[in-house]
């Protein structure tokens, strides 16, 4: 049974010009410059160039009290040309092109891929079309790095199915044999092992080095990633003069060959980092400013003020005029909204800059990561007076030049760390410690965890273990049985 009834609620909703100044905030540099080309193509009342203070509309009211002088071209001006959406299709298109005319558009070049590179390659080499048609699947298959990551038995059944071609998992692996012999070495291997030993059989035949090197992978492979050189040498009865030799090889050779290839390929564009503020520090005074790119000079259309001064008086004659008044205004207001978001933008970049800025000034006049203070977002949402999700969404994507290099916002933001004097300290401040103790050490005896744990609480650090280890490995750092050398 249906009922009515009266209830209260209390809601907190977000405007549409604060769901745009989030959207607008959280954006890099680079897609700021793409949102406002994208705005003032779908909005013609949005225009660049510096805005006039002096002539900025008002209400409807204003403009029926102050109209200026029209010009005569403005008087004739028929906002209704612009809005028939009723217009025939053909009075707009254009079919006086022919048939053997040039299209003039020019081409945008993507550059020769790693698996055009492979194919040329099998244009010079005789085989049976049966043959090519394999090669062609298996090149198809090895991915970026040059590997074959694809079984031999799914790579027959491709074969079947897509091109009819009915094989042998021997004749499959006969033409990856003929793939594996391409530039550059060690291509079309299925794992790692396989990689090295293809690219060792290409070097100078007759080198113990070599040989040993080989040996070492074919039988002891997995001794050698685990670094467990004793037990090598214990079986191939080799001095560590002739072991060192044979590593050396090994450390020679490239673990991904299809990489050796992109550099001169443009398969992948590169995306440059473009900074959103510019710290310069001349004689201990530090100077902040905001790139020039994320402080676009955008107004409002002169020529739609006008057009709105001119019908505010006849919008109450017709329907049609009322409806061009109102889009007239709409287009007005989403301008304002949008030069206004641009605007706050800018204001919360800049104050959320300066707290950082002042907060880890130590750091930015040395440039000394162990003068990193610790800090999280609520830090520097309590300076500024924000929420925690505003200042988010300020050290998302946003980069800084500095005298030290181009960092992300991010980078200043760690958690902190007691000492044993209860001080606290930045976890970036230890991490900084732990690389340059991994950097300056012995590598024939690399410091274990629990000596770097032991080094850092002879330096005054309350840390454990598990956390060392950690750090470690958020440094990209391999343990110390993987960082030991000859």
């Amino acid at each position: 049974m249906l009922r009515q009834q009266l209830s209260q609620k209390l809601l907190q909703k977000l405007s549409p010009q604060q769901i745009q100044l989030m959207k607008l905030l959280q954006v890099p540099t680079m897609e700021l410059e793409q949102r406002i080309k994208e705005e003032i193509e779908e909005n013609p009342a949005l225009e660049e160039g510096k805005e006039d203070h002096d002539d900025d509309y008002g209400s409807e009211d204003d403009y029926n009290d102050d109209l200026g002088e029209v010009s005569e071209s403005q008087e004739d001006f028929d906002i209704n040309d612009y809005l028939d959406d009723d217009l025939p299709q053909y009075k707009t298109s254009v079919s006086n092109q022919g048939r053997d005319d040039d299209d003039k558009a020019v081409p945008i070049s993507g550059g020769v891929s790693f698996h055009e590179i492979l194919k040329d390659q099998l244009m010079l080499r005789k085989m049976t079309d049966k043959e090519r048609v394999i090669a062609e699947n298996i090149i198809g298959n090895i991915d970026d790095d040059g590997y074959l990551r694809r079984e031999i038995e799914a790579i027959v059944d491709d074969l079947a199915f897509t091109q009819n071609v009915m094989c042998t998992e021997e004749e499959v692996e006969d033409v990856l044999f003929l793939v594996q012999d391409l530039e550059p070495a060690g291509v079309g291997a299925r794992d790692l092992r396989e990689c090295l030993l293809l690219q060792l059989e290409r070097r100078h035949h007759g080198n113990i080095a070599v040989y040993t090197a080989k040996k070492i992978l074919e039988k002891c492979f997995e001794e050698f990633t685990k670094k467990h050189y004793d037990k090598i040498k214990a079986k191939f009865e080799i001095s560590d003069e002739d072991l060192k030799d044979a590593v050396d090889e090994i450390t020679k050779l490239n673990p991904k060959p299809g990489n050796s290839l992109k550099e001169s390929t443009n398969s992948k564009n590169i995306q440059q980092i473009i900074p959103d503020f510019i710290l310069t520090e001349e004689e201990g005074e530090l100077s902040l400013s905001l790139n020039s790119r994320n402080a676009p000079q955008l107004k409002v259309s002169k020529s739609y003020e006008t057009m709105l001064r001119n019908y505010a008086e006849g919008a109450k004659s017709s329907k049609a005029d009322k409806e061009a008044l109102t889009f007239v205004k709409q287009k007005l207001d989403a301008a304002k909204w949008f030069i206004d978001a641009i605007y706050q933008r800018q204001q919360t970049l800049m104050f959320t800059m300066k707290a950082i800025l002042e907060y880890q000034k130590e750091y930015f006049l040395t440039g000394d990561e162990t003068n990193l203070k610790p800090m999280i977002l609520k830090d520097i949402a309590d300076i500024v007076g924000m929420d925690i999700s505003t200042i988010s969404r300020v050290a998302n994507s946003k980069f800084i030049q500095t005298p030290y290099g181009i960092m992300s916002l991010k980078y200043f933001f760690s958690e902190s760390l007691s000492t044993t004097d209860g001080e606290e300290v930045s976890t970036r401040e230890v991490k900084k410690i732990l690389e340059d103790a991994i950097e300056g050490e012995d590598k024939k005896k690399p410091l274990t965890d629990q000596k770097l744990t032991d080094l850092l609480k002879e330096k005054g650090y309350n840390i454990a273990r598990r956390t060392v280890a950690k750090y470690r490995e958020q440094l990209n750092i391999p343990v110390a049985r993987l960082r030991k050398e000859l």
